[in-house]
């Protein structure tokens, strides 16, 4: 890297430091943020990006993008893993006339399935050729189906025009860090241009890429939500000087997700006894973070190859010797028809819940958390026992409030949902 560039990196990364340190402008769990009504138009049938919509519509991912060109400390990309659910976790790669196939196949079977993502297993824009033609295949063959992918952002300056004239309208970047020093904790090397730079100066090249990739996405009208792993003792205390910045360069949606850290998964920190971080840090750093922007918190941290609601992990019934298999019954009308028929009962959903706060009743306004089981459709409608997650909502006598999820351990099922109910109150999420 060139002396004139160094101090251009510099520059940009001092002048970030500065604005994400000023005061955090009102964070607080008590202030709502509001999207425009554009936005949620373009993502109300996002189930990633729509809180409402994962409830109703159904993802899935194709795994076409093994390659990586940053290596993360929380990160290892298996295959041949199919009862591990985290990011980079793959039970087959797949070419991209293979990805095609299974899309429609996906589409035919599971008709509330809106939108197609490629996450990886490794990074979609370390591997250009393959995602690119994994989209323009689908998008010929299925067009109603939404496109976005799911980047570090090292290369996304680079794509955002190709990314714009695929219309792939919804983009994701991976930012833990808008301090190289921190970033130096968490990435040990970034491949880039064809050198590896390990330490600080990957860090660096990679910050001043994810804050250009920012910029473009802002400049190129893509919707951009921002993910970042809460790792204690390393960048928890910074997260809300991550928002501030996001949300200044254009982000829309701040995603803040809690480390995944366990020896079995031979990660870095995994290995070196790195802890995640309990349900109440993850809250109270989501709080803090609140009002600057709107927070995700319906996150699922899927595979790379996950398929269905948000919430279920459907990828083994559509492997590739079974997808072979199946005929490819992708049909436009059908698939219309079902979503309308989503829509209508979304309508009477609003419907009821607007004739509950017509009453206008004033009542207690002290706060408890309910866990509730649920199938989808935006209901109770699960029994107890069946469970394989809780969402869990922040109530009071006057809103209910979604705040998270939480996982059920399949072994002594009955004995670990008790357990895990009574862990979501806040005098015991210690």
């Amino acid at each position: 890297m060139s002396a004139t560039s160094s101090k251009t990196l510099n520059n940009s990364i001092e002048s970030d430091k500065v604005k994400a340190s000023s005061n955090c402008g009102g964070c607080s769990s008590d202030a709502t943020v509001e999207m425009d009504d554009k936005i949620k138009e373009r993502i109300a049938q996002h189930p990633c990006y729509s809180e409402e919509a994962h409830h109703h519509y159904a993802r899935m991912h194709v795994a076409v993008a093994p390659a990586c060109n940053i290596q993360c400390n929380y990160c290892n990309r298996k295959y041949d893993c199919a009862n591990e659910s985290r990011p980079g976790v793959v039970s087959e790669l797949l070419a991209p006339e293979e990805a095609a196939k299974k899309v429609l196949v996906v589409a035919g079977k599971i008709p509330q399935m809106t939108v197609l993502g490629i996450a990886g297993p490794g990074d979609p824009l370390a591997n250009p050729e393959k995602t690119f033609r994994t989209f323009e295949l689908i998008a010929e063959q299925a067009p109603d189906i939404k496109l976005c992918l799911s980047t570090n952002g090292l290369m996304l300056p680079e794509y955002v025009d190709r990314i714009k004239e695929l219309n792939v309208d919804h983009v994701t970047i991976t930012i833990n860090m808008v301090d190289p020093e921190i970033g130096e904790k968490i990435y040990p090397w970034v491949h880039y241009k064809r050198k590896r730079y390990r330490g600080i100066e990957g860090v660096k090249i990679l910050h001043e890429k994810q804050m250009e990739g920012l910029d473009a996405l802002r400049e190129a009208d893509i919707l951009c939500k921002v993910n970042s792993v809460l790792i204690p003792g390393i960048n928890d205390h910074h997260l809300p000087e991550v928002n501030r910045v996001i949300r200044e360069k254009g982000a829309f949606l701040h995603n803040i997700m809690p480390l995944i850290s366990a020896p079995e998964h031979g990660t870095h920190f995994g290995l070196t006894g790195q802890r995640g971080p309990t349900p109440k840090e993850l809250k109270e750093v989501q709080d803090n973070c609140a009002g600057n922007m709107k927070l995700m918190r319906h996150c699922r941290q899927c595979r790379a190859d996950a398929v269905g609601l948000l919430g279920e992990d459907r990828s083994q019934e559509f492997t590739k010797d079974k997808i072979l298999e199946m005929p490819s019954e992708y049909d436009l009308e059908k698939r219309q028809e079902v979503h309308a028929g989503i829509e209508k009962f979304r309508e009477e959903l609003k419907s009821a819940k607007e004739q509950l706060q017509a009453n206008d009743i004033t009542v207690s306004t002290h706060k408890i958390l309910v866990a509730v089981a649920t199938k989808g459709g935006g209901l109770v409608n699960q029994h107890f026992g069946h469970a394989k997650e809780f969402q869990v909502y922040e109530v009071d006598g006057n809103e209910v409030v979604f705040i998270g999820h939480r996982r059920v351990d399949s072994t002594n099922h009955y004995q670990v949902s008790y357990l895990k109910i009574r862990r979501m109150h806040p005098s015991l999420m210690k």
